[in-house]
């Protein structure tokens, strides 16, 4: 069977595990450095398989061998920025745990396609890019599908709508840097600039890009993890089956956009190969200006990176 590997067994790895296995699309593998914490959750997950009535079996290890021929990899190891932590602190914490699973995934699974989570994202997945030697395609991050998930859940509470009624569009930078484009934004089939006057549309794209520090503000301890495990799944089903669905993905720029050599958010088709097509809107001159802006704030996030893990 299909087999997908789940690279941090914390509520985000976790939360993904779960609701894929429910898919019934393949078999999990759960592996983190923590000595029985995969164990312990996939064992947990199976408990509940005659419940929910799948077939695909969940693993739990900290072996990567047991991730040999992964048909998917998706990296979620990483930790979140603490009190006295400055961004620096972070990104040098994180490059590490990237580069070293990086180093253990690829050779177990030469073949597979990589979706990378740990944030700071758009950094995150170039550097995983530049260490893997992955042709770009293969290698992608996990972003927009959610933040465009939060963006129509903020259109929805503001119309009233169905969320199937939405297709909603925030790309660029995953954080502060985000775009949101509500020209592109529909609600059954019409343009969200259309229905909502400039101080509304503004109102939902701060509710957007706020969207995961206001789970984290009600949590108090923690972050979001059911909303950005259901974008990972989402992701891999539309690689395993092949869908060529188009969605908000960070990819690696090659002057689309007048972008190159970033990571970032932008439409893409999504296919058995990974990312198969970059897909390149009509915006507008100051939609473009933003989508720049947006650019330029993932540079400085690489300058951040330190030299060594370069």
């Amino acid at each position: 069977m299909t087999k997908v590997s789940i690279v941090g067994a914390g509520n985000v790895g976790a939360a993904a595990a779960h609701i894929l296995a429910g898919k019934d699309l393949a078999d999990i593998v759960l592996i983190d450095v923590a000595e029985g914490l995969p164990q312990g959750k996939a064992l947990d997950m199976m408990h509940l398989r005659s419940i929910e009535g799948f077939d695909s079996s969940i693993v739990g290890t900290n072996d990567y061998a047991l991730t040999a021929g992964s048909d998917v990899v998706v990296i979620t190891a990483g930790i979140a920025r603490k009190p006295g932590m400055t961004r620096e602190d972070l990104l040098g914490v994180n490059a590490s745990i990237m580069a070293s699973v990086i180093e253990a995934a690829r050779p177990a699974s030469p073949d597979a396609v990589y979706i990378c989570v740990t944030n700071p994202l758009d950094v995150m997945t170039w550097l995983a890019y530049k260490k893997s030697g992955l042709p770009a395609n293969r290698l992608m991050g996990m972003g927009g599908v959610l933040d465009s998930a939060r963006f129509s859940f903020a259109i929805c509470e503001k119309l009233g709508c169905r969320p199937e009624e939405v297709k909603a569009w925030a790309l660029g930078a995953h954080g502060e840097g985000m775009v949101c484009w509500p020209r592109h934004t529909t609600v059954a089939g019409r343009p969200l600039s259309e229905l909502l006057g400039p101080d509304d549309i503004a109102e939902v794209v701060s509710r957007t890009v706020q969207g995961g520090a206001e789970v984290v503000k009600h949590l108090k301890t923690g972050s979001a993890y059911y909303a950005p495990g259901a974008a990972i799944a989402q992701m891999v089903e539309a690689i395993l089956t092949d869908s060529h669905e188009l969605m908000s993905v960070c990819a690696h720029l090659e002057g689309h956009y007048g972008i190159d050599d970033l990571y970032m958010n932008v439409p893409v088709r999504l296919g058995k190969s990974g990312v198969e097509e970059i897909v390149e809107f009509d915006l507008t001159e100051g939609e473009r200006a933003d989508l720049l802006v947006s650019a330029h704030s993932v540079a400085e996030g690489l300058k951040a990176l330190p030299p060594e893990i370069r």
